[in-house]
């Protein structure tokens, strides 16, 4: 008897909104982080992906170094350096100084 059945590759899960999902919205099912890709009619079975690289908003002060892991603050929708109560979002792929708004990230599951 196996102890593992293959269900899908993995890049993307399968997901059904309760409501309406833009695309480029972040997802959070307890520690794991999706992004939609597409719009996702609520209801309906889609897909967010869980690997990749996505470019994410970040506070303007904040100075990121290449590899730095980046966690989701779901109260301001974007990415810190900082645990805290935040969940872990993935690595940082590109540098981003102070005084820009956005860092591009390695999902990281």
């Amino acid at each position: 008897m196996p102890t593992a059945t293959f269900i899908q590759v993995g890049e993307n899960i399968d997901y059904t909104p309760t409501v309406e999902v833009p695309p480029g919205t972040v997802v959070l099912q307890g520690d794991l982080v999706g992004v939609a890709k597409r719009r996702l009619p609520a209801n309906e079975i889609g897909s967010l992906a869980i690997t990749g690289v996505f470019e994410f908003g970040k506070a303007s002060a904040d100075v990121i170094a290449v590899g730095t892991k980046l966690y989701w603050k779901a109260d301001d929708q974007t990415v810190t350096a900082t645990v805290g109560t935040n969940k872990l979002v993935g690595k940082a792929v590109a540098a981003a100084g102070a005084g820009t708004t956005t860092v591009r990230v390695l999902l990281t599951q």
